[in-house]
């Protein structure tokens, strides 16, 4: 296990918005940090009321966005006009080309969320989009399967997982007080687990909110003592 604390990671303060970079993106370049595995951004964003990014393009990318607080405000040229409020799950295929716009329409309050971005396994396909709602109860003291490949069989655990097309899975879980979880890792999958808020032991180690956990190799995960956590865990290509 490798791990990555919040304070090493890329920063940028636009005013309008305040932008952590897990990995090189934008003005912030590390070429150490390009991404992990087919996992090619985690940007933690606070967006201020009333502002947020204007048309934008993007093509070929599994975008996946997650907020925390406040709400998001999606409209894109496949024609979907949607709010994303915190506890939702938004993906967008990029694939041969999207325009997009984002913005906060949280009336006086910050919006956050996480910006994900997964490298596809295809090109030039049509553009998709997709949106799932996932309740606090759901993630409470355990990981909910949230995305999976489209290549990966249904089940009752990941029926409502939205599908995108790459070799990734992401998880998202709850843990506080006596909370705790333990989980087998596949030795044919590299493991990404951020901390989104709070703090939890991971693996014996105390990770605090923006820090990051890298596993390839491990074989077990072991979520304890959470305060507040709330924790994504990326199953990618090795």
């Amino acid at each position: 296990m490798n791990i990555r604390r919040s304070n090493e990671r890329g920063h940028a303060d636009h005013g309008w918005l305040n932008s952590y970079h897990t990995f090189s993106f934008a003005n912030y370049y590390d070429p150490d940090w390009m991404g992990y595995s087919n996992l090619r951004v985690i940007n933690e964003d606070r967006i201020k009321p009333g502002m947020g990014f204007g048309e934008h393009a993007h093509r070929d990318m599994e975008i996946i966005s997650y907020v925390l607080e406040g709400d998001l405000a999606h409209r894109d040229s496949m024609g979907n006009v949607k709010g994303i409020p915190p506890g939702e799950v938004q993906r967008m295929s990029a694939g041969s080309g999207v325009v997009h716009s984002e913005f906060n329409h949280a009336e006086g309050q910050t919006t956050h969320f996480l910006q994900i971005w997964i490298e596809s396994n295809k090109t030039g396909i049509k553009p998709e989009y997709s949106q799932e709602a996932y309740s606090e109860a759901e993630k409470r003291g355990r990981l909910v399967q949230v995305i999976k490949p489209y290549e990966q069989a249904a089940s009752a655990d990941n029926a409502r997982a939205i599908n995108i097309h790459a070799d990734a899975s992401l998880w998202v879980g709850l843990f506080d007080g006596a909370e705790s979880l333990e989980r087998d890792l596949s030795s044919a999958h590299k493991y990404y687990l951020h901390i989104a808020r709070g703090s939890v032991v991971v693996n014996g180690e105390q990770l605090n909110a923006g820090d990051a956990a890298m596993f390839d190799g491990e074989t077990h995960l072991s979520l304890k003592n959470g305060q507040q956590a709330e924790v994504l865990l990326f199953e990618l290509s090795k």
